[in-house]
């Protein structure tokens, strides 16, 4: 792992009306890191990769990637760059065929032009071709082959969480931000799902952020950890650090953060 920047996140801070949601927030990513950012329920985290992500605008503070500000830039121009993301909450288009949610990501860098696609030219049918084959791939990666003409809606749970992380891959990130990526798994997909968060920064060469709340994920993957807490950073470092640092303790209700099993 080199130790050049990819992420800086300097000073960053949100109002919502009167409330200030984040605030003094600084964070910074290196190449190849898989990093975790934790914190109690309305820490704050979620509202952080909105930032990230260009859903949000931050009132203060700049979110610097690759040496580019892109604060102020729309979501569409942030993931252009190189930053992709899934959500809490799984966001597939559910009437469409599993493949079809892979491939709508690979428009994103589609090298045929709209006029192409009008005109029904010959570089048209040779980019939706080319599509479908690196979709196909994705899948077979995410053992999805299988389902690809399935409807989204139709997968289960676990396997509509891979889909949703190959369609953000297939965007071609830099930096991928997984937002709650075992939320509602069992602890055979939980383990399963840590395989692959490891296997695709290995394969993709990506730095990945985590949200997580399954403490004995973030603690077994992540090699720096920051948490937050009512909306301000109170702890960064290594797993075993954050597991003892009092202030992250206390924040979680007085309870020791559990060690990885």
């Amino acid at each position: 792992m080199s130790n050049n920047h990819i992420l800086k996140v300097d000073n960053v801070g949100i109002r919502f009306g009167g409330l200030k949601a984040v605030s003094g927030f600084n964070m910074e990513l290196h190449q190849g890191e898989l990093v975790g950012l934790i914190g109690p329920n309305g820490a704050g985290k979620t509202t952080s990769f909105n930032m990230l992500t260009g859903v949000y605008t931050p009132s203060e503070g700049e979110i610097i990637f690759e040496g580019k500000k892109v604060n102020g830039l729309p979501p569409f121009k942030v993931t252009r760059l190189g930053i992709s993301r899934t959500f809490q909450n799984i966001r597939l288009f559910s009437e469409m065929s599993v493949l079809d949610n892979v491939k709508v990501a690979y428009h994103s860098q589609a090298k045929h032009t709209m006029i192409s696609s009008i005109l029904r030219l010959p570089s048209h049918f040779i980019g939706e071709k080319e599509m479908e084959e690196k979709s196909i791939e994705f899948l077979k990666i995410f053992n999805l082959d299988g389902d690809m003409h399935e409807k989204a809606k139709n997968l289960p749970y676990g396997k509509q969480r891979r889909l949703e992380i190959a369609r953000a891959l297939a965007a071609g990130p830099k930096l991928l931000l997984l937002d709650e990526p075992a939320a509602g798994m069992n602890p055979k997909e939980t383990a399963e799902l840590m395989s692959l968060i490891a296997f695709i920064r290995e394969k993709f060469d990506l730095t990945i952020l985590l949200i997580e709340h399954d403490m004995n994920l973030v603690m077994g993957i992540c090699e720096r950890i920051y948490v937050l807490d009512h909306g301000q950073l109170i702890a960064e470092g290594t797993p075993e650090e954050i597991r003892n640092n009092p202030k992250v303790i206390e924040a979680y209700l007085g309870e020791e953060v559990p060690a990885h099993a």
